[in-house]
């Protein structure tokens, strides 16, 4: 019998927690259609627009203190994936990014952009290798625990996502697709 509560009780938590799921939008990023050519990169042989995509959230959890983004292709010949874009210490109090946010200093304040696997920081769309087929490029926000990551531009994404996921209250993901 306790058994049997204890799933009715994991059933009724999850269905709280659906119920205040946070969620993503874009009006650049369709879930499951192909990438725009404005946000694939230019460079490494492909020519696009590199402009990061527009970016809106809501439901994330009443105790939030900061957002994060990042854009990663786990499809990438690597072994272990592609960091497209880190965004971290979006104030709680931020719910959007427009298009274009990336690189021009129309990041939100105190909003810092970690270094992507193209070696810079900033927003690197995707640019699979020609003939691989297509690679899932997933968007993820993440609402945080913590006002501020100890973190600064100069830091690769790995570094990111390990304080990313370690003071992660809920997320949301937007995956698309692009081949060459």
């Amino acid at each position: 019998m306790r058994f049997i509560i204890a799933i009715l009780g994991l059933s009724l938590l999850g269905a709280t927690a659906a119920q205040a799921e946070m969620k993503l939008t874009s009006k650049d990023l369709t879930p499951g259609e192909t990438m725009a050519n404005a946000q694939v990169f230019n460079g490494f042989g492909c020519s696009g627009g590199n402009i990061s995509p527009h970016l809106s959230w809501s439901g994330a959890p009443a105790d939030t203190k900061s957002f994060a983004i990042m854009a990663y292709d786990p499809d990438a010949p690597t072994g272990s994936g592609w960091w497209h874009w880190t965004v971290f210490n979006l104030a709680a109090n931020v719910t959007e990014l427009a298009s274009g946010a990336s690189g021009d200093k129309k990041l939100p304040a105190r909003a810092v952009e970690g270094r992507t696997d193209f070696g810079a920081s900033g927003y690197g769309g995707a640019c699979p290798p020609e003939g691989h087929g297509p690679h899932r490029y997933q968007f993820t926000v993440y609402a945080l625990s913590l006002d501020k990551l100890p973190l600064d531009g100069k830091v690769p994404a790995a570094m990111v996502g390990f304080f990313v996921r370690a003071n992660s209250l809920d997320q949301a993901t937007i995956e698309v697709e692009y081949e060459r």
